[in-house]
């Protein structure tokens, strides 16, 4: 049991009055056991609370908590890990690969003996040699680096592992092998999961439930293939319509939708819903739905949903039209298998 859950989590920087709130009102929950993909353009706030929960950013207002603990009231140990987006800077040049992973093991690992057998199984576990061992960082490639910082991560034995765009870095061609790995980890280990990326090909084949980020906020939430089949939010629309794929994009783009529109200033993100200025079914294609500017949509209770007014309806639905249903069933991860991807299928 290792449920990870943010309750109506804020995380402000500065003063009130010139301020930025990065994290704004934010609940999602990571299931013991499952994977939870965690999507947005750069600036939407991912990585903000992703800090927050393992003490690298303030809790300004709401809890973070671990099988129901608060994460902050833990001193020595560390049950949240995290793998940072960048392998180049996640490792200190000056320390072997050995030293680094050995630095993260618990404390009840005694004796030199014992803990240079467990730095050999945690390489193995990532792949890699053991001789690796007395390697720098800098004798090492970005794939090799990465998965480094995944046995250090592990080596904390964590009840849940943070991966924070682990392979934005990469080159596509070690994209795919890192994804595996991640995926086998996953399985062999039983980890709780909470995955960072803006791919949206990367989380549908990492992910078994996906959370939609928008200007600090959560815009849309729910299982992985409902979600990426029938996208509720217009903004995870835009993001389907951005994903590059081998056959062109995850959706077509709709011809009729508004020009694109810079992203608001998260310094003061505008009234109501906070993506209707680049809404294609909001006020800026409808000047009818004033609702959009006057009134924030919230997410509706229950497994899966979108925080919009007009949530799975088309630009052109009559004034007044009823949206459809926003509770939908909770599809389980074991109704799909999807197989491994070869390098060249990541983007």
């Amino acid at each position: 049991m290792s449920e990870l859950r943010f309750d109506r989590v804020s995380v402000r920087y500065g003063t009130h009055r010139t301020g930025l709130t990065a994290v704004d009102d934010v609940s999602l929950t990571v299931p013991s056991g499952s994977v939870v993909g965690l999507v947005g353009e750069s600036g939407s706030g991912k990585s903000t609370l992703a800090r927050a929960a393992i003490g690298l950013a303030p809790i300004s207002e709401g809890a973070i908590t671990l099988d129901g603990v608060d994460v902050r009231s833990f001193r020595r140990r560390r049950p949240i890990q995290m793998v940072f987006q960048d392998p180049f800077s996640s490792l200190d040049p000056r320390m072997t690969i050995g030293e680094s992973i050995a630095e993260a093991l618990p404390r009840g690992i005694r004796g030199a003996a014992a803990r240079r057998t467990e730095v050999a199984r945690l390489l193995d576990l990532v792949s890699l040699d053991a001789d690796r061992a007395q390697s720098l960082p800098s004798a090492l490639s970005g794939g090799q680096r990465q998965r480094i910082a995944l046995a250090r991560a592990l080596a904390a034995r964590p009840e849940v592992v943070i991966a924070d765009e682990i392979t934005s870095a990469l080159d596509v061609s070690v994209q795919g092998s890192v994804l595996n790995l991640v995926r086998e980890l996953r399985a062999e280990l039983d980890l709780t999961l909470l995955f960072i990326s803006h791919n949206l090909s990367v989380v549908r084949y990492l992910s078994d439930h996906i959370a939609v980020m928008y200007l600090g906020r959560i815009v849309e939430v729910g299982p992985t293939e409902q979600v990426l089949a029938d996208p509720q939010h217009p903004y995870t629309r835009d993001l389907l319509q951005a994903a590059p794929t081998r056959h062109g994009n995850l959706l077509a783009v709709d011809p009729l939708a508004p020009v694109d529109v810079e992203p608001a200033d998260p310094h003061a993100p505008p009234s109501g819903c906070r993506f209707h200025p680049r809404c294609p079914i909001g006020p800026a294609a409808r000047p009818d739905r004033q609702i959009c500017v006057i009134s924030e949509p919230q997410l509706p209770p229950g497994t899966a949903g979108a925080a919009c007014h007009f949530a799975g309806l088309p630009a052109d639905a009559p004034h007044g039209t009823v949206p459809i249903s926003q509770s939908i069933p909770l599809v389980s991860a074991a109704t799909t298998t999807p197989t491994p991807l070869s390098a060249d299928t990541v983007n």
